[in-house]
């Protein structure tokens, strides 16, 4: 790090030019992310109903309609009527795009027709899978759609492509609506926090740099591994939020050190020393955070874990070159455009007499101010006991979306969606099931409750497939996860091996992936966070109490979001549907969370430690640290609120859900725990806060990182 501060000092101007060169470079070309990525993902690729898919679709092609046309009759003619208009444009389309199968209430044989035929008998539904080699992307597949409309007749279109479709088009959007709402917010609440404009423009291109930089991550992942549309969101708003954090951090002590008496030169490698040395250890503690969602199976997740990695290097690498570069650069100008000399200093003093007094009151009753918060955090962390698990489904959509429109009625107008549970009946010795097998399976599927009709829908080779198709309103229920337990408890006839998929199944065991491999992903991020707070203060004690503050943030959050988006509770308010928690974002805004909590613990503890190593006392190191910290992490936490917080004004509720638990679990954290609880901690565990065992000790001093 002292080689690294004398380079930045002396050659500036090169490494702000690399740095804004390679990156804009590199931004220019990740633009090229927009059609690339994936809209799957969310399944155990090591699960039973996965396995399923991939025999069926093996030896029948694929089997889940892209596009799901429906076409109302108009006043005065019946479906019949339409059907010529309606089957011209379905063969033009065939013609123009390479399809696997089309198929009609007209060209499907009694009495699996009558599931394309409407309750009122007044629209017809086509069911449209596509041929995989077709070449139809994300970008082109909504030029599709024009190409299905019947003039004359009302054309709808819902099915698993649409949807997704939809969802990375409303992301798409999304992203340029909040980085355009958050950017310029931030920007004026930094000119209000540095009391001059030019401090509060540094951090603010820096943040715009991370984004460019966040799309040439995910172009360069999208060459190597599915990336989920979800990805391009987080890790650009994320890049954006901790690029801002890390530069209002060392901005901040740049600004300290000048006042201090430092010239430029010495300002810049102390700012580096102590504030860039505490962002690169930060950057470490949320990288290893989000290593810990590359445990898990679905492509989802790991793409959400590696795309949030890139975030947080490009942030901190960005923090240790360019803003470095730029502050030495500007010098005492870094003050310049304010309206007033002495805005900055004043504005720090005042919070610093704000937060000092804070922090005396609280040593003051510490122990009534603990069991206070600790006790509200706990009531609050109550509802997450009911949590459970569901998946990402059309209703997450705007509720004017054509997608979730067409949906709706496919699920209200329709008998049956064709969706239901597949079983896959296997010859054991290599040869086809028995007709006697396949019948038997097929009687006993039937008779579960909830199963309208069990079809014997294609055999090749050794394979038959058996569809046991839902009864009207059992499709998007608890009961279809029971029916998939229910079909697993039935034995296979002699001589077949039975397999049960589905479309419920996937999520089902894509949950049940996610469950079993939840532990893991914590113990990674709790072992790693403990041993690198212990490399940075030396203590056993500090890091088993930052871990506890986090997972009580955590609770506390998700407690909050279980009641409001699963249990229903002002739901209405936000405009979201009451429903399952998906669990992709939830272990997304754990691995945030705990990363962030963690974070502000690590700039909050590091002036403490500093203040003790100078030789303050207990009580007289809390001060200092909440002193010089309590007004920036409060600034990181409000501004990464106003960054992150812009998913909340998604049209899409999951993201939502990702906006309101950012905006929870920040003000829980930056204040109530950070500010209060911690403080209030440290001095009632006195000097057994820096407490460790002898050969840990020479340990630390050995190979210590935060000295």
């Amino acid at each position: 790090m002292n080689r690294w501060a004398t380079t930045v000092v002396a050659r500036r101007w090169w490494v702000l030019g690399l740095a804004v060169l390679i990156v804009v470079v590199a931004g220019a070309w990740g633009t090229g992310v927009f059609g690339n990525l994936s809209s799957a993902g969310f399944y155990d690729p090591n699960s039973e109903s996965y396995k399923v898919a991939e025999i069926v679709e093996e030896n029948f092609g694929p089997q889940t309609a892209d596009i799901i046309a429906m076409y109302t009759a108009p006043e005065g003619r019946t479906v019949d009527d339409i059907e010529p208009d309606v089957t011209a444009v379905l063969d033009r389309f065939a013609a123009e795009v390479p399809t696997h199968a089309i198929n009609t209430y007209w060209s499907t044989a009694p009495p699996a027709n009558q599931l394309l035929l409407s309750k009122d008998g007044r629209s017809v539904a086509a069911s449209i899978t596509l041929s995989p080699d077709s070449g139809v992307s994300v970008a082109t597949f909504d030029s599709l759609l024009p190409k299905l409309e019947v003039p004359g007749v009302e054309s709808q279109f819902a099915g698993n492509s649409v949807v997704a479709v939809a969802f990375t088009s409303t992301l798409e959007h999304d992203l340029l609506r909040a980085e355009a709402i958050a950017i310029p917010i931030t920007l004026v609440l930094l000119v209000i926090i540095f009391g001059g404009l030019t401090a509060a423009a540094v951090p603010v291109f820096v943040g715009v740099l991370a984004v460019l930089s966040a799309l040439a991550t995910l172009r360069l992942l999208t060459m190597v591994t599915d990336v989920s549309s979800f990805a391009l969101n987080v890790t650009s708003l994320i890049g954006l939020g901790l690029a801002i954090d890390y530069g209002l951090f060392i901005v901040s002590r740049f600004r300290e050190e000048l006042e201090g008496g430092a010239d430029t030169a010495a300002a810049t490698r102390r700012t580096v020393l102590t504030a860039g040395r505490t962002v690169m250890f930060s950057g470490l503690l949320l990288i290893c955070a989000f290593a810990g969602m590359l445990v898990f199976p679905q492509a989802v997740l790991r793409s959400l874990g590696l795309g949030a990695i890139a975030a947080v290097l490009s942030a901190a690498v960005l923090a240790l070159t360019a803003i470095p570069a730029l502050l030495a650069i500007l010098g005492s100008r870094i003050n310049s455009l304010t309206w007033s000399k002495n805005a900055a200093h004043r504005g720090e003093a005042r919070a610093r007499r704000f937060w000092g007094s804070v922090v005396v009151g609280v040593m003051r009753r510490p122990a009534v101010i603990a069991v206070a918060i600790v006790a509200g955090l706990l009531v609050l962390a109550f509802p997450v006991l009911r949590a459970s698990f569901g998946e990402v489904e059309y209703t997450a959509l705007p509720e004017n979306a054509p997608a979730r429109v067409a949906t709706q009625a496919l699920l209200d107008d329709f008998p049956s969606t064709g969706n239901g549970a597949t079983l896959l009946v296997r010859g054991s010795d290599g040869g086809p099931p028995s007709t006697t097998a396949v019948g038997e399976v097929s009687r006993a599927a039937a008779r579960v409750d909830g199963i309208a009709q069990a079809l014997t829908v294609a055999s090749n080779g050794d394979v038959t497939v058996v569809q046991a198709l839902y009864a009207q309103g059992v499709d998007g229920t608890a009961r279809a996860g029971d029916i998939v337990h229910e079909l697993r408890a039935v034995d296979a006839p002699a001589g077949t091996e039975l397999l049960v998929g589905g479309g419920r199944a996937m999520v089902d065991d894509g949950n049940a992936a996610i469950s079993r491999w939840l532990p893991v992903m914590l113990a990674i991020m709790v072992v790693s966070t403990l041993v690198l707070l212990f490399l940075a203060f030396g203590s056993v004690v500090l890091p088993l109490k930052a871990v506890a503050m986090a997972a009580l943030s955590l609770a506390a959050t998700f407690g909050v979001l279980t009641w409001v988006f699963q249990l229903g509770h002002g739901a209405e308010l936000l405009g979201v549907t009451a429903s399952p928690l998906e669990p992709s974002f939830v272990v997304l805004i754990l691995a945030v969370v705990f990363g962030l909590s963690t974070d502000y613990e690590v700039f909050l503890m590091s002036r403490m430690v500093e203040a003790r190593a100078a030789g303050a006392t207990t009580e007289e190191a809390v001060k200092f640290g909440t002193e010089r910290t309590g007004r920036v992490v409060t600034a990181a936490a409000l501004l990464l609120i106003v960054v992150t917080g812009a998913f909340t004004i998604s049209g899409l509720s999951i993201m939502r859900f990702l906006g309101v638990g950012m905006i929870l679990a920040l003000i829980i954290d930056a204040t109530v725990v950070r500010m209060l609880l911690v403080p209030s901690l440290v001095k009632l565990m006195g000097d057994a806060n820096w407490w460790a065992p002898a050969w840990m000790k020479r340990v630390h001093e050995k190979v210590g990182i935060g000295h």
